[in-house]
């Protein structure tokens, strides 16, 4: 592709990819059940506030974004592998990008996050990254892979050079930097609030990355396998050795605390809004190394999780209003009301007050998840098996 060697015939689908993607599914549907269920006030990577089991349960879906941002770009080079040629990938990409950004700031808006259609205040989440890192690796594929993995590196390495630009040294384009780089909120008019929590740099360059990456399996699987755990590796020790010295590569230092766990949490909580160059490598590293490993064969236990995995994007539509559904359910059966779970909440507005009580611990948290898991896997089996049984170019935008 793009003046390099002719793709090797690849399998339909891969089953260490589609696992990895069905863990880090699962792993984000812990998150935002959490999100919704869990008893906790404060944020739970607080070190003077949390417990071990919080930290452990918030920290461990940080992988979730990132992996799927990568194995996103990952997929597309894959595709390639499959027949598709360079023009209609990247028209496929752009029009899936933008389909994705819409159903951000629709579906997921209003079924999914609010259950309610007032548009004074729109959140773009990750959703809306993963929807402009397509359009732009629509645009990259026309380069050498070489280029792509060039412009993905540079990115991710180094936009920590920029994070003193405040949206306010662009004057009248400071919404442009906010999108690109500096999480905040935008006001298109009076009244009228867009926050910006996922921002595109650099995550179309984890994306960019992601589809670099993925012209290992036009190597022998043993090849492909020592340079993904090399990667990963690489990756995992260089995020060490960055942090121990706090020198570059993230906004927040760690510190010494009360014992070696929590000094431990110190280094490993890093800046998400926007994803540091050590909170790249500190979630990539590890994942790229469980790819390897998953490279291998496919663990029994684990293969439910390939339906997940399958159906990214159905089974995440889906999951939102299942547990917001259930969120509210339970709170009218405690409180009589959930107005708090339904209110379009404006920065700035004193928030809809939450009843004493609300929420549970979590064992409660877990199990809630695993309900959901267990209601999710069959609509995303039959999904799935659609998808395989019929061509129809629409399956492939979900």
């Amino acid at each position: 592709m793009n003046g390099d060697a002719a793709p090797a015939p690849a399998p339909a689908r891969l089953e260490s990819v589609d696992l990895l993607r069905g863990i880090i599914m699962a792993l984000m549907a812990l998150d935002h059940t959490r999100g919704w269920f869990s008893e906790a006030t404060f944020y739970p990577l607080d070190l003077d506030k949390t417990n071990v089991p919080l930290f452990i349960t918030r920290w461990v879906t940080h992988l979730c974004a990132p992996g799927f941002i990568f194995l996103a770009g990952t997929g597309a080079f894959l595709s390639t592998l499959r027949g598709k040629d360079c023009g209609t990938l990247s028209v496929f990409l752009i029009t899936r990008g933008l389909w994705i950004t819409l159903l951000e700031v629709t579906w997921v808006r209003c079924l999914g996050w609010t259950f309610n259609f007032d548009y004074h205040f729109v959140g773009f989440s990750v959703l809306w990254a993963i929807g402009g890192s397509m359009v732009v690796l629509g645009v990259l594929v026309w380069l050498p892979v070489r280029w792509v993995a060039v412009f993905g590196v540079v990115l991710i390495a180094a936009h920590n050079l920029f994070d003193h630009v405040k949206p306010a040294d662009w004057g009248s384009l400071g919404w442009l930097w906010t999108v690109l780089h500096r999480p905040g909120g935008i006001t298109p008019a009076p009244g009228y609030y867009i926050g910006v929590g996922y921002v595109l740099v650099p995550w179309m360059g984890v994306m960019a990355l992601g589809f670099a990456v993925g012209a290992l399996w036009e190597r022998p699987a043993d090849v492909r396998r020592k340079w993904l755990f090399r990667i990963g590796a690489g990756m995992t020790v260089l995020f060490f050795a960055l942090r121990f010295t706090n020198w570059y590569g993230d906004t927040h230092a760690w510190s010494q605390q009360k014992n070696v766990v929590f000094t431990f949490f110190s280094m490993i909580h890093c800046e998400k809004y926007p994803p540091s160059l050590l909170f790249v490598l500190m979630t990539l590293g590890p994942l790229l190394m469980v790819l390897a490993w998953l490279e291998r064969g496919t663990p029994a236990v684990l293969k439910p999780l390939i339906v997940f995995g399958r159906v990214p994007l159905f089974y995440y539509l889906l999951h939102l209003p299942l547990l917001h559904g259930a969120a509210v359910i339970v709170a009218q059966i405690r409180f009589g009301k959930s107005d708090w779970l339904t209110t379009n909440q404006m920065p700035g507005v004193t928030p809809t007050p939450i009843p004493d009580g609300n929420g549970f611990g979590l064992p409660v948290v877990y199990l809630v998840w695993l309900a959901a898991l267990l209601v999710l896997w069959p609509c995303c089996k039959w999904f799935a098996d659609l998808k395989q049984r019929r061509r129809e170019k629409w399956l492939s935008y979900l």
